[in-house]
C-alpha cells in the first residue's frame, strides 16, 4: 500500500474515533434511592431501627431511603435476599442478633453466611434483656429464683418469643450458668409471653427491656435482673446480671446493618458515615433511648469483629444445650 494511501487511512481512522463521545464517568455514589431490606413485619424492633436510620439518608446522603419489610424464616428470606444482591450499595440488610448470628448458630442449611456473605457496615443499637417473673413466683432475685428451680427440678417453666430466639437462649444461658432445670415454653412473639407471665401462667422469661419497662413500673411483674455490666437507667433499682453474681448473664439483643459482601470499601465507609450519623443526631438517639436502645454506631471493623463472637458464643450455648430449631 502507497504511504499516501496510508495517511488517509489513519487519518479516516482517527477522525471516526474522535466522533465517538467518551465513555461516561463513574456516576458517584449514590446515585440513586438506597433499598433498606428489613427481615420482620412493619412495628418490630429491626423495621424501627431501620425507618429511622432511613429517615436521615436524604440529609446524609443526598438521596432517599427506601424500606422494605421481607419477613419469614427467621430473617433468613430477608438476609439471604440481600446476600445475592447486587454488591453496589444501593440493597442493605437491618437486622437483628438472630438474623446475624443465631441462625448461623442454630441452623445447619442456613442459606446465608453472616462472616461470608455480608460487609458489616456498624453495630447500631444494644438492650439488655430483663429477667422477669410472674407477681406470684416466690422469689425477688435471681439467686431465689435458682434456689427454687433447684429444689423443684423440672417443675418451673419459662416462655420464649420462639425456640432459638434470643430471649430462649438468654434463657439457655442462664439455666446452663447456674446449673438447674427448667421447662422451655415456646410462643409465637414475645407479647403473649409477656402477658402469661402477668397472668401468673409462666414462672419467669427474659424479655428486651423496652418491651416490659411499662409492666414492671406499673408492678405487673418482677423484675430480678437486667442482664448488663451495670444498671440500666430506666430501671434503676433492677440489678445487673455483673452485680447480682451471674457475669455469663450479660447479654445484650441488638440491631446492625450490612452490605453484600463484595460491596467496594468507598460505598461502605459512605454507608457507615451516613448511618452512623443518623444513629448520632439528636432525634434519633432519642427516639433510640426512649424504647430502651443505646446507640452504638461504630466502625465495620468493630461490628465484624462483633459479629464473629457472638456467632461463637451462641454455637456453644445451642451444642451444649442440644438446642433444635422448630
Amino acid at each position: 500500500m502507497r504511504r499516501a494511501e496510508m495517511k488517509c487511512i489513519v487519518a479516516a481512522g482517527t477522525l471516526a474515533l474522535a466522533c465517538i463521545p467518551p465513555a461516561p464517568l463513574a456516576q458517584a455514589y449514590p446515585g440513586k434511592p438506597i433499598r433498606i431490606v428489613i427481615p420482620f413485619v412493619a412495628g418490630g424492633s429491626s423495621d424501627i431501627v431501620g425507618r429511622a436510620i432511613g429517615s436521615k439518608f436524604q440529609e446524609f446522603l443526598r438521596q432517599p431511603a427506601v424500606v422494605e419489610n421481607r419477613p419469614g424464616a427467621n430473617g433468613a428470606i430477608a438476609a439471604e435476599f440481600v446476600a445475592k444482591s447486587e454488591a453496589d450499595g444501593y440493597t442493605i440488610l437491618v437486622g437483628s442478633i438472630g438474623v446475624f448470628s443465631i441462625n448461623a448458630a442454630l441452623f445447619k442449611d442456613l442459606r446465608y453466611q453472616p462472616l461470608r456473605d455480608f460487609a458489616p457496615i456498624t453495630l447500631a443499637v444494644t438492650t439488655p434483656n430483663v429477667l422477669i417473673a410472674k407477681p406470684t413466683l416466690p422469689a425477688d432475685s435471681a439467686r431465689e429464683l435458682v434456689e427454687l428451680a433447684k429444689k423443684n427440678p423440672g417443675r418451673l417453666a419459662y416462655c420464649s418469643s420462639g425456640s432459638g430466639s434470643s430471649d430462649h437462649l438468654t434463657g439457655e444461658v442462664f439455666r446452663q450458668s447456674a446449673n438447674f432445670t427448667a421447662i422451655h415454653v415456646p410462643y409465637k412473639g414475645g407479647a403473649a409471653c409477656q402477658t402469661d407471665i402477668i397472668g401468673n401462667q409462666v414462672d419467669f422469661s427474659f424479655q428486651n427491656l423496652g418491651a416490659v419497662t411499662g409492666y414492671i413500673k406499673a408492678g405487673r411483674m418482677k423484675a430480678l435482673v437486667v442482664t448488663a455490666k451495670a444498671r440500666h437507667p430506666q430501671l434503676p433499682n433492677v440489678p445487673s446480671a455483673a452485680e447480682a453474681g451471674y457475669p455469663d448473664l450479660v447479654v445484650t439483643s441488638w440491631q446492625a446493618v450490612a452490605a453484600p459482601a463484595k460491596t467496594p470499601r468507598d460505598v461502605v465507609a459512605k454507608l457507615n458515615d451516613a448511618t452512623v450519623r443518623a444513629l448520632r443526631s439528636p432525634e434519633v438517639s432519642e427516639r433510640m433511648t426512649q424504647i430502651g436502645f443505646d446507640v452504638v454506631a461504630g466502625t465495620p471493623e468493630e461490628f465484624g469483629a462483633f459479629m464473629k463472637a457472638e456467632i461463637e458464643r451462641w454455637t456453644a450455648v445451642v451444642e451444649r444445650g442440644g438446642i433444635k430449631p422448630d
